[in-house]
């Protein structure tokens, strides 16, 4: 018989769902392994980290062992031959990933800074063209799953399931994600990249309004364009955010360690000028073990799947998180230079297909659109389709569509709640509870689905089960 530990965090867990702190135990089995490398825990859930029993590879094509084998309920706690946390904060801070971080080849080095020097002088069909040969077979990449990945959302159920079945519940109360019992979340953000697009965002500011959203601008604070306080309050005086885009994006904002920390100086610097909560670095780029140098409430900068990014990888989940201090907002839907330029589609359908499967997990769908490439009557046509059609979801379906530091201080506030109570009766304490909502997870089989409290039925979007598509 193996031997058990309990891990020593359920950070993850209690943040994700806000449950009785019982369900948050759970014990490992075995002596972790030195290395880390991919398994499965089920047939449709990858995972990547070490193990106490079985084997890891380093490439997701060839995965052998099925944690899912050595799972058992051993004196009411439920026991896996790996520690959950530490996968799923492998998996959300991209530690399975190649990096941008990492040292690469002389010449990849020396083409990189190349391009990033000429860049500002690249037309976009000649970026386009050099960006379509370096994303070339990213169709082929099997991990994570595009168009959405689940997977971090899928272990958080799957151990949800375990703990419940453990402990002999068929139902367990937690706090709902979202304010007010509403059922998913859509924010807007658009990334200001040059001194055209800057002059545009009154222009799109307009076309927002007149559907009836607020969103982020994002702000380059040096060399890209003049960034006046006239300009910012242009944008803050209407109701719209303002946001940190990188320092110069110029690519290099990660590239060494002592050099980043001189610009995340200069980038705290110009938040507390511009007034603002939030952050996203040029180009994507990011190492989410530097995040600590960052004075900001949240972060935009890792998408949940990144194939078609410069930079692969992605968080595998649609929900917020936590990256030690800062709140993580996830880019959940394909930015629209990508959409246009890179794939060619100049159609909502991927939008409304990454939409709604973030929408059948409740979770958060986060739309990137950059005034600098929508200026044009077709690319405008297809962003205003998308904005009649989040509308809708407002108006008809329950969908939260605040801006993003209002999400960032619902899930900071959401943490520092806790459920009360025993049996039937549950009440939540801490700030922001009167927003808050009582929601059950019943246990369904191997899987649960979710239901707010007082619903007769199963919601269709509350589903907790996160199969595999």
């Amino acid at each position: 018989m193996q031997d058990v530990r309990k891990p020593l965090m359920n950070h993850h867990f209690l943040d994700y769902y806000r449950c009785p702190d019982s369900l948050a135990q759970i014990g490992v089995k075995g002596s972790l392994s030195e290395d880390s490398g991919y398994f499965r825990w089920g047939e449709d859930t990858v995972c990547y980290g070490r193990t106490g029993l079985g084997s890891r590879v380093q490439d997701s094509r060839g995965i052998v062992y099925d944690a899912e084998c050595d799972a058992e309920i051993r004196d009411a706690v439920a026991c896996l031959p790996f520690d959950p946390e530490e996968v799923i904060e492998n998996l959300q801070r991209e530690r399975y990933s190649a990096h941008f971080r990492e040292p690469g080849s002389l010449s990849r080095t020396i083409l990189r800074k190349t391009y990033y020097l000429l860049r500002p002088y690249l037309s976009v069909p000649v970026r386009k063209h050099l960006q379509r040969i370096h994303l070339r077979n990213w169709d082929q990449i099997p991990f994570p799953e595009w168009p959405v990945d689940f997977t971090v959302d899928r272990i958080h159920a799957k151990r949800l399931a375990l703990a419940m079945r453990a402990q002999g519940v068929e139902r367990t109360p937690f706090i709902w994600f979202w304010p007010d019992g509403l059922r998913h979340c859509v924010i807007i953000t658009h990334d200001v990249e040059d001194e055209w697009g800057r002059d545009f965002c009154g222009r799109l500011m307009d076309m927002n309004d007149s559907f009836g959203f607020r969103s982020s601008f994002q702000i380059v604070p040096e060399v890209r364009y003049e960034v006046t306080d006239e300009f910012l309050k242009s944008i803050s005086g209407r109701g719209f955010e303002v946001n940190v885009h990188d320092l110069n994006h110029d690519g290099r904002l990660y590239a060494q360690r002592d050099e980043f920390l001189r610009r995340a100086q200069r980038i705290n610097e110009y938040g507390r000028r511009f007034g603002a909560s939030g952050f996203r670095s040029g180009i994507l780029y990011r190492n989410a073990d530097w995040y600590e140098a960052f004075d900001f409430s949240y972060d935009m900068s890792i998408p949940n799947v990144a194939h078609l990014d410069p930079q692969h990888g992605g968080c595998c989940t649609v929900m917020p998180f936590f990256v030690g201090k800062i709140v993580e907002l996830p880019l959940t839907c394909t930015q629209d230079y990508t959409l246009f330029q890179v794939l060619g589609h100049y159609s909502t359908d991927l939008w409304k297909q990454q939409i709604n499967r973030i929408r059948t997990h409740s979770g958060l769908v986060s739309i990137l659109v950059h005034p600098d490439y929508i200026m044009e009557p077709r690319p405008q046509d297809i962003y205003k389709q998308l904005l009649e059609y989040l509308a809708g979801l407002r108006d008809d379906d329950h969908t939260w569509t605040p801006l993003p530091r209002d999400v960032a201080q619902w899930w900071r506030q959401r943490s520092q709640m806790r459920l009360i109570g025993e049996g039937e009766e549950w009440q939540i304490e801490g700030p922001g509870k009167e927003r808050a909502c009582v929601a059950w997870a019943h246990l369904e089989g191997d899987h649960v689905s979710f239901r707010l409290e007082g619903e007769p039925t199963t919601h269709e979007s509350l589903t907790g089960s996160l199969q595999h598509h």
